[in-house]
């Protein structure tokens, strides 16, 4: 992996692109395709054998994932979706932007992880509406525990659509005590996924979908092209259809729904499929990263403790995230963010819950959700990306140090 000058700036995350990654890019700029041609399919076919899927399909963004997840299991006006609080805003935006309503669901204030309580206790706050579906978000790389959630999702006849663009490569204990990959889909509906450039590979802006359901995924991909479809057996227009001999013509398409520019490049395709054949050395990589700073930063603790590890997730870590007593340490958050980022070492917060955010204020008034405002007021986001070495890691725990005996 590339090392850091120590003058250089250490931001809390970025892309590694090597030179066959440029070299896939530019191979593709000088094919017959730019827009979606082989190369979507390959990646699609690729990150389904990564994640175990049956059915895959590669869109613009992971946004555009989330969205399009939600509008093929039939999210739409009238109906509601749990949340949890603690997520980017995307997660909750598919469900609004589908025409839907959220309701948002607390987590656990040590791991940030929606737990099963946490989503009958949403449930129980559904007195009027019944929600239809849950996104689970699998957070920094560890993963919810999908085997109670999809038990209650069961029983309370939810689908479930996981929000996994922490955690490519991420794979969590089942009841049979093996191991089931996030996007393999064996306790949920969907999953979505998110290749933006501080994600597990990147493919400068990219998302993709899993399904083992067939029929959710051609939805999906019928809505990521406008809602436009060829199928000469779907069609309603027949007069227009068909020529004299009851062949469909050439040029003839319909769209019998309105759907979403939501297609991947072949550009951006060829990029993630450089970057998948990284996938396992950029996880371990990552592992040995955050396996160095726990013992770099113990010294710290109780001051300044890694969030809690949650036994059956088997991570590939996204983010290296510490809660800091801001209190006992005699200093606020965003002073020592100042300080760290003076010493040439970029920090950020992850997430100021979405409940809190002035749209989802406006919309459904104030709401106390203690277990993600007491994660989001100690979290820290320290840097961590395969760029980095052993070395980098010791400059930040001790810039970190440094910044708490500054007080």
């Amino acid at each position: 992996m590339a090392k850091f000058n120590a003058k250089q700036f250490l931001p809390y995350a970025r892309q590694h692109i090597d030179e066959d990654d440029v070299a896939a890019v530019i191979k593709a700029l000088r094919s017959d395709w730019l827009t979606t041609g082989p190369l979507v399919s390959s990646f699609e076919e690729k990150i389904g054998n990564q994640v175990s899927a049956p059915h895959t399909l590669a869109c613009s963004s992971g946004t555009a994932a989330l969205h399009l997840a939600s509008l093929s299991i039939g999210i739409g006006p009238g109906d509601a979706v749990i949340v949890p609080a603690l997520t980017f805003v995307a997660t909750a935006n598919a469900v609004i932007l589908s025409g839907a309503d959220v309701v948002f669901c607390d987590v656990d204030s040590e791991t940030g992880l929606m737990s099963p309580d946490h989503l009958l206790a949403a449930l129980e706050k559904c007195k009027e509406t019944r929600p239809k579906a849950v996104f689970p978000v699998h957070l920094n790389g560890q993963a919810v525990d999908m085997p109670a959630i999809a038990e209650i999702a069961r029983i309370h006849n939810l689908t479930i659509v996981e929000d996994a663009a922490h955690a490519l490569g991420t794979m969590y204990r089942n009841e049979h005590n093996e191991y089931s990959k996030v996007g393999e889909c064996c306790h949920s509906n969907l999953t979505a996924f998110s290749f933006h450039p501080v994600k597990a590979i990147a493919m400068g802006e990219g998302g993709a979908i899993s399904s083992d359901d067939a029929q959710l995924i051609e939805r999906a991909s019928r809505l990521r092209n406008h809602g436009i479809h060829r199928d000469a057996s779907l069609f309603e227009m027949p007069e227009y259809a068909f020529s004299k001999d009851a062949t469909a013509n050439p040029w003839y398409y319909e769209m019998p729904e309105v759907g979403l520019n939501y297609r991947a490049s072949d550009i951006h395709c060829a990029l993630g499929l450089s970057q998948l054949t990284k996938l396992d050395r950029f996880i371990s990589h990552r592992a040995r990263l955050v396996a160095y700073y726990d013992t770099a930063l113990a010294d710290l603790s109780p001051l300044v403790k890694p969030i809690r590890r949650v036994s059956y997730s088997q991570t590939a870590w996204h983010l290296y995230v510490v809660h800091i007593d801001f209190s006992a340490a005699g200093r606020s958050r965003d002073s020592i963010m100042r300080t760290l980022h003076d010493q040439g070492i970029g920090t950020q917060v992850h997430y100021l819950p979405v409940h809190l955010q002035p749209y989802y204020k406006r919309r459904y008034g104030p709401l106390k959700l203690p277990g993600a405002e007491q994660y989001y007021g100690k979290a820290l986001s320290l840097p961590l990306h395969v760029n980095m070495e052993m070395d980098d890691v010791n400059r930040v725990a001790e810039a970190l140090t440094m910044s708490l005996r500054s007080s």
